[in-house]
């Protein structure tokens, strides 16, 4: 688990045999060689920029509507019979596809009314609620056809730019070149192009205490949250990991359906609301043989948060009753309730401090904001919810 990744065993771009942009070797049986799900909820600049970003490294195919071709070669140009515009480009024969799968979580933005016009080849799926991440994601992913699935935020955008080119190609690459891995992910990229820390270590025990609390929130970057996030190793080579930030998961469908639980529409548990589901099946792919590698060719841009922000007091709650589960599911019982009363006692911490300041006068709004939303989670004492 706390082994440090194995270097040297990940090339670049190894071309094997077969159709060209395949796992193994193989097309879908559906003509998919991709799928793109995106879960959305209230965030249409920030989904219509990713959509964006795909759109630019994808080219229409003609028919049908929905697919699209992608790669280096989705385009020859050559002269096409009866046209007056020279050089023209179309699609190239046998060349990658992918789709494009947006589940809304029941919006109330502009989401349903713009995307279809704008995106016309793009797969919307509306949803009457908020399933949350998890149980959108595996929505998506029962109606997609894709030999690989790409999980993408809406608050990404994958970038084309110097020295490595298009990511979507390179982890698409990096994905199918080795038939041992079955998850990469990216080098993700704040909006101000700084690094935000991707890679982790399961896990343990203790060092999930350590980002919680005064420890975490006064001592950002001690031993145990290094150790969590990999911090001895440079962030600018190829190498497994144990599980990667979910803003941006790339699999393989055969690793996916290995590790899907019984009775599940998608490979991920649903008993995680969001949080934690990514960390969870990344444990499980791990589990069954399959290799998690981290591809820092490709960088994708990510305005973290920016779903959760709008209801802080949720956001919180769905983090400590995921972190919570994943203990229970992991680690026993026992430790999951010693965990949800560390976790009570530091919300009660916050509030207190929160508490103090307002009775300074400092910053009274802000203060009274942040301790209903204290109160808010203290309510729940973090119990699953029915």
């Amino acid at each position: 688990m706390n082994q440090p990744p194995r270097l040297g065993i990940f090339p670049a771009d190894v071309h094997k045999t077969g159709t060209p942009g395949t796992p193994d070797g193989e097309k879908s049986d559906q003509g998919i060689d991709l799928s793109i799900i995106i879960v959305s909820w209230n965030v249409w600049d920030l989904l219509r920029a990713s959509l964006d970003s795909i759109e630019q490294v994808s080219r229409d195919v003609g028919a049908p509507a929905t697919v699209r071709a992608f790669g280096p070669s989705s385009h020859v140009t050559s002269k096409i019979p009866g046209s007056k515009i020279p050089n023209a480009k179309v699609p190239a024969p046998n060349r990658p596809t992918l789709e494009v799968i947006v589940v809304d979580n029941a919006s109330s933005d502009a989401t349903a009314e713009l995307l279809p016009a704008r995106f016309p080849w793009v797969r919307f799926i509306r949803s009457a609620t908020n399933l949350g991440f998890t149980a959108g994601n595996n929505l998506g992913y029962a109606a997609s056809r894709g030999r690989a699935i790409y999980f993408l935020n809406p608050d990404t955008e994958l970038i084309q730019t110097a020295p490595h080119g298009d990511s979507l190609w390179t982890l698409y690459r990096a994905l199918i070149s080795e038939p041992k891995v079955g998850l990469v992910g990216p080098q993700l990229r704040y909006a101000n192009n700084t690094l935000q820390s991707s890679r982790r270590r399961f896990p343990t025990r203790a060092t999930g205490f350590a980002d919680e609390g005064a420890l975490g929130r006064y001592w950002h970057n001690n031993p145990w949250q290094r150790q969590a996030k990999m911090d001895e190793w440079p962030a600018t080579f190829r190498q497994e990991v144990d599980w990667l930030v979910g803003a941006a998961l790339l699999a393989r469908r055969a690793a996916l359906e290995a590790v899907r639980q019984p009775g599940a529409t998608g490979p991920f548990d649903e008993t995680f609301f969001m949080y934690y589901e990514e960390t969870d099946l990344c444990y499980r792919l791990k589990q069954a043989g399959w290799q998690i590698v981290y591809v820092p060719e490709a960088t994708v841009v990510h305005y973290e948060g920016r779903s959760s922000e709008q209801a802080v007091a949720a956001r919180d709650i769905h983090y400590a009753r995921s972190k919570i589960r994943y203990y229970e599911k992991y680690f026993g019982s026992r430790w999951a309730a010693f965990l949800r009363a560390f976790l009570l006692w530091n919300f009660r911490g916050q509030w207190m401090i929160e508490a103090a300041k307002w009775l300074l006068g400092h910053k009274r709004a802000l203060r009274a904001q942040r301790m209903a939303a204290y109160r808010e989670v203290l309510a729940t004492r973090l119990r699953p919810k029915q």
